[in-house]
């Protein structure tokens, strides 16, 4: 199975990272009690935090982390897409050199945590499966629309109209999966 490549901000991975793991967090406060008992307070679920390890090979490969490592310098969160996973706003908190970088080869690890209003806002749409919705944006008369092509993807489109991703995907939020766009599905172009 081909999986697209994952993607941050304005960065996409050349391939995907070789190892990945989720971290679902909730935060439990402990209170003792007289008589050596323990009360349990559930202070509600904390940020998910998304975590992998990948290399960069070839002769431009530490050139190629540079590229990375300048996404990871610039400040605040971005969507993270990634071919599996939840789409994210989420955080690049750690990114990692995990040897001597060598000019054909590079080892990294990395971390992205979640921005804690993730599931709430505009975001909660992006977040199940499904197909783009035929009335996303109709209110609105400073959008346009394309009908998806054969071999379209959803960055393709974001690419040929010069309108950011996260823009795109905010004027489309019929659009859950931004990996599974379809030939005939509409997509609202915003101005």
């Amino acid at each position: 199975m081909l999986l697209t490549p994952m993607r941050y901000k304005d960065y996409i991975w050349p391939h995907n990272p070789a190892t990945y793991s989720i971290t679902y967090e909730r935060q439990v406060a402990v209170h003792k009690v007289p008589f050596g008992c323990y009360c349990m307070q559930d202070l509600g679920l904390g940020c998910r935090v998304m975590r992998g390890q990948g290399e960069f090979s070839g002769k431009d490969a530490y050139a190629e982390f540079k590229r990375l490592a300048s996404i990871f310098y610039s400040s605040g969160p971005g969507l993270l897409i990634h071919p599996l996973w939840q789409i994210s706003n989420a955080y690049f908190t750690s990114l990692k050199l995990e040897q001597e970088p060598l000019p054909d080869y590079v080892r990294y690890s990395f971390e992205f945590r979640e921005r804690y209003d993730g599931y709430s806002g505009e975001l909660a749409a992006l977040h199940s499966s499904g197909q783009a919705s035929d009335t996303a944006g109709e209110d609105s008369g400073r959008q346009d629309a394309c009908i998806v092509s054969s071999g379209d993807t959803l960055w393709g489109i974001a690419q040929r109209c010069n309108v950011p991703l996260e823009k795109l995907l905010q004027a489309n939020p019929g659009i859950k999966n931004p990996n599974l766009i379809r030939p005939g599905d509409r997509v609202v172009i915003p101005c």
